[in-house]
């Protein structure tokens, strides 16, 4: 099963970003690419149903996984970056961290108005930074079709903040604790 595969790759990084964070590390995935091109299938599988007209990543690691994707889906790519990273006009989204706060951009011609935007990360954790991005989306008059993770953490509860933008969300690996 591809969530056990997923879950013997990633790896557990014990205090980091601070002290007190178990960070879920996907990088391990990467060296696989048989395992890579397994989570992108079942990604597209599991969205098949969800009308799509792009795919947005978030900085960074959700980039790796939602640039294949979207190359796989033959849809447009949209980076959603760190503040002072996109080199055009960009519109940003303050939000709030579990350990800190951030600001993230996308540029303001990143795709038309009344597209519907997937939007893509590695992790659901807290959902501050999805529920930021879907923001974005909003503001530039976009309507955000679902969302796609390879790991949820559950046990944080984060769902619900994001099924006010929508409720289609994938997950490939879920952790309750």
């Amino acid at each position: 099963m591809l969530e056990e595969q997923l879950k013997a790759s990633i790896r557990d990084v014990e205090d980091f970003p601070q002290v007190g964070i178990t960070f879920k590390d996907i990088t391990p995935i990467l060296k696989d690419p048989e395992l890579c091109h397994q989570v992108v299938v079942e990604f597209a599988e599991q969205l098949k149903d969800i009308e799509i007209d792009a795919i947005a990543g978030i900085e960074s690691r959700g980039f790796l996984f939602g640039f294949m994707l979207a190359n796989y889906m033959n849809k447009p790519f949209i980076p959603i970056r760190k503040q002072g990273k996109l080199p055009y006009k960009t519109i940003s989204e303050s939000y709030k961290l579990e350990y800190g706060q951030a600001t993230i951009e996308i540029h303001d011609d990143a795709f038309e108005s009344g597209q519907k935007i997937l939007i893509h990360d590695d992790l659901l954790a807290t959902g501050g930074t999805v529920v930021a991005a879907s923001k974005l989306i909003e503001k530039l008059g976009g309507v955000v079709a679902g969302y796609s993770f390879v790991i949820s953490l559950d046990f944080l509860n984060s769902r619900g903040r994001l099924t006010r933008f929508s409720d289609q969300i994938v997950t490939l690996v879920s952790y309750n604790q």
